[in-house]
């Protein structure tokens, strides 16, 4: 994958990991609601450790909603509620990207919903185009050319794009992919399985798909979370890369707070951002073991990977806790070994979860119309630069547009319950994102956890936080004094890790 697919990929990005879901047990399937009929199956999770009892099923719905053409297939999961008087209003959780499958993300995440799931089924519905529903996947860069010291130039990634949808349009109509459309079948999904009410999680770009059902079906919710806000009406795009970089500089700033940081490594920013003029003009070569595999890899190590390992050690406290000292040991030794083995790990993660072709349709359609003048000179001075706007820009002058509702970007006005859960360090949802939305919600409230990332099922105690909220769906009583009692992951001052 190229650079620009890597800032793609991780522009609205939340929660990573992978799922597979395979049929087991009886040959007899259970019901699931009154429409769907189900099968035993498992969700594993991708490190194979982990795998998690579930149903399966799917539902053909037409491509074009109008009826017309061909049909595609939805894939949905039930994990089934512990409790045999489960309430009857299920979880629906809503995956980021756009691009990414409910059923790859919930494995990775399913102990933040250990004690919702006691008394409710959670349903996993692979948005049209992602995970198993239909997937517009495109192998732009299979052998991926980042990690491989190719720099693709903004050509490149278009020219992959146009065969990607090339590819695509042989059998999809990629103009059906948008969120205005997957809003009709998380209806058509909830009539189905004959639940009245649904509660909602939406990570990231999730959210943007709980606000716009919220919008379309109030009477049909009865609770929401939203984890990373996206706001109704803001295109994403031009302030991913300021929004990285301030984000860096509020981490750094923690760095620079603490007495054992501060003394060994200085200033983290002016170190990352010599480094960065340096590798502009001589990238190193680098040669390390996998720290996946073991095995010997080789690695040209230029502007666009520090870059990388920045973007995606800072959706994380504990990987940004490495950051400072493995820019000194670049800077200061020539030891790129850390960075070089962060770049692999990180990316490893991201994986294939994306669905690139979906991830265009969202984006050309709901984003980049709506782009106003660019500040290019702000851009260039974050480490990010302009080449993720510009590689949007451009791919989307040939990307097929697809429906947007006329109320989209409208502020949207509610008085159903929702909480809001936002990172102060979150690189690309930040807490502003958060008010933002929270300005038309009558019953709403916003916690932001100081020192963290992108997405908050990783704290201590959100299981608990969840399981109140959706179970009472009173966000002005919850009791939130367990989230105090968390601790930020401590930098590390040496390669043999953080101060006693």
């Amino acid at each position: 994958r190229s650079p620009g697919k890597l800032a793609l990929s991780l522009a609205m990005l939340g929660s990573l990991g992978l799922a597979a879901c395979s049929p087991r047990g009886p040959t007899t399937p259970p019901i699931v609601g009154t429409g769907l009929v189900s099968k035993p199956c498992m969700l594993t999770h991708s490190s194979r450790l982990m795998s998690l009892k579930a149903e399966c099923a799917t539902l053909e719905v037409p491509e074009n909603p109008s009826g017309e053409g061909r049909r595609i297939t939805l894939s949905i999961v039930r994990v089934p509620a512990i409790s045999e008087r489960k309430a009857a209003d299920p979880l629906f959780i809503l995956a980021g990207g756009p691009g990414m499958g409910a059923q790859e993300m919930y494995p990775t995440v399913a102990a933040a919903f250990s004690r919702v799931g006691r008394d409710r089924d959670i349903i996993l519905l692979d948005q049209r185009g992602t995970g198993t529903s239909t997937p517009l996947a495109c192998a732009l860069d299979p052998d991926g050319a980042l990690l491989r010291g190719k720099e693709a130039t903004v050509e490149d990634i278009d020219a992959a794009a146009r065969d990607c949808l090339d590819t695509l349009r042989a059998k999809h109509d990629v103009r059906q992919y948008t969120t205005s459309v997957a809003v009709r079948d998380l209806e058509t999904v909830r009539a189905a399985i004959g639940a009245e009410r649904i509660n909602l999680y939406g990570i990231s770009y999730g959210t943007r798909v709980a606000q716009h059902y919220l919008r379309r079906h109030p009477d049909r919710v009865r609770s929401v979370v939203l984890d990373g806000v996206v706001p109704p009406g803001l295109a994403l795009g031009p302030a991913i890369a300021t929004d990285a970089e301030a984000a860096l500089a509020r981490i750094f700033k923690r760095c620079g707070a603490q007495p054992a940081c501060r003394s060994a490594f200085g200033d983290p920013t002016a170190t990352y951002r010599s480094l960065l003029e340096r590798l502009r003009t001589t990238p190193r070569e680098v040669r390390l073991p996998d720290p996946r595999t073991g095995e010997p890899r080789s690695l040209r190590f230029g502007h666009h990977h520090l870059a990388a390992v920045l973007r995606l050690s800072s959706y994380d406290a504990s990987q940004a806790a490495l950051l400072p000292v493995a820019l000194h040991e670049a800077a200061t030794k020539e030891n790129f070994t850390p960075l070089a083995s962060s770049l692999l790990m990180l990316y490893g993660s991201v994986g294939g979860s994306i669905a690139t072709g979906m991830h265009y349709s969202v984006v050309c359609s709901e984003d980049i119309p709506f782009v106003g003048a660019v500040d290019r000179a702000r851009l260039a001075a974050t480490y990010m630069g302009t080449e993720m706007i510009d590689t949007l820009q451009r791919v989307c002058a040939s990307w097929p547009r697809g429906p947007v509702d006329a109320d989209f970007r409208e502020p949207l006005s509610t008085a159903v319950p929702v909480l809001l859960l936002s990172g102060a360090d979150d690189p690309v949802t930040p807490p502003s994102y958060g008010e933002a939305a929270l300005r038309g919600l009558a019953d709403a409230r916003h916690v932001v956890l100081a020192d963290a990332g992108h997405g908050q099922l990783g704290a201590p105690c959100m299981d608990k936080v969840l399981r109140d909220f959706i179970d009472t769906a009173q966000p002005s009583k919850l009791d939130l004094k367990c989230l105090d009692k968390r601790s930020t992951a401590p930098f590390f001052t040496s390669l043999a890790g953080p101060p006693p």
